[in-house]
């Protein structure tokens, strides 16, 4: 049987979202994945059946997520012979977990569901501070002194909406050598001094979000017409897009299927 989870974590004290490898060794740094499958393997283990006894348990997610990338909606799913009862799950593995990670929803879908292959947007947030001065409660969010234009920056992401080679905004670190992605959504808006940026997608190559982001902010700080983003994507070149932000304020908010 196959189970989805929606899970939510605080990205900062792990190594990103999935388990690393090098050398066919994998790094002894937590993630994410490291700790569902500890959790739901020891839940397995103490069921009552003994055919489950040392069982591994992968779960595989909807998307990786950096070092420092926090999740309201991330999805994953996993196999178990086992028939789960989802409120005494929920129970039992959010006790197992560590505080800064926790499982909201658990559902029995289809075994041709997949969580990363079935799923149809994807939906960031990233949110930054906009004042000179810092303040105690600014938490790990980047803070930018000068001031930003919310309407300039909308015409900006504007640029972005539909099916389009996203070169420009693509780390070298992906492994994916597919560069077409389709932005459905954008949107910007400011709450107090905190800035708050909205981006939903079929699918976001290695860093996209944040060098998004960091070309928004070159185009703001340099005073650069709007119009420059779309430049950018044209271009297909990387170093003609601004600098790749700091993850701290990325947030994963939900998977659409």
């Amino acid at each position: 049987m196959r189970y989805a989870l929606t899970v939510q974590y605080r990205g900062k004290g792990y190594s990103g979202s999935q388990i690393q490898f090098e050398g066919g060794k994998q790094i002894p740094e937590p993630t994410i994945q490291g700790e569902l499958e500890k959790a739901l393997c020891t839940l397995i283990k103490t069921g009552s059946n003994a055919k489950y006894t040392n069982r591994p348990i992968k779960a595989i997610f909807s998307g990786r997520t950096d070092k420092g990338v926090n999740s309201l909606g991330q999805v994953i799913h996993f196999d178990t012979d086992e028939t789960i009862v989802a409120s005494k799950f929920l129970y039992s593995v959010n006790e197992i977990l560590p505080d800064d990670i926790s499982v909201t929803d658990l559902r029995k879908v289809d075994d041709r569901f997949h969580a990363q292959k079935s799923a149809k947007k994807r939906y960031y947030r990233f949110e930054f501070i906009n004042r000179k001065i810092k303040n105690a409660f600014d938490g790990d969010l980047m803070r930018v002194k000068y001031p930003t234009d919310v309407e300039r920056m909308q015409k900006s992401l504007n640029y972005l909406l539909g099916e389009y080679d996203f070169s420009s905004f693509k780390s070298s670190g992906t492994l994916n050598p597919s560069k077409i992605c389709t932005i459905y959504e954008t949107k910007v808006s400011k709450v107090g001094d905190r800035v708050i940026i909205d981006i939903a997608g079929n699918r976001f190559l290695y860093n996209m979000v944040r060098t998004i982001v960091g070309t928004l902010l070159e185009i703001e700080g340099h005073n650069l017409a709007p119009e420059h983003m779309k430049d950018v994507l044209d271009a297909k070149n990387r170093s003609k897009a601004g600098a790749t932000v700091s993850p701290y304020g990325l947030t994963l908010m939900k998977v659409e299927y």
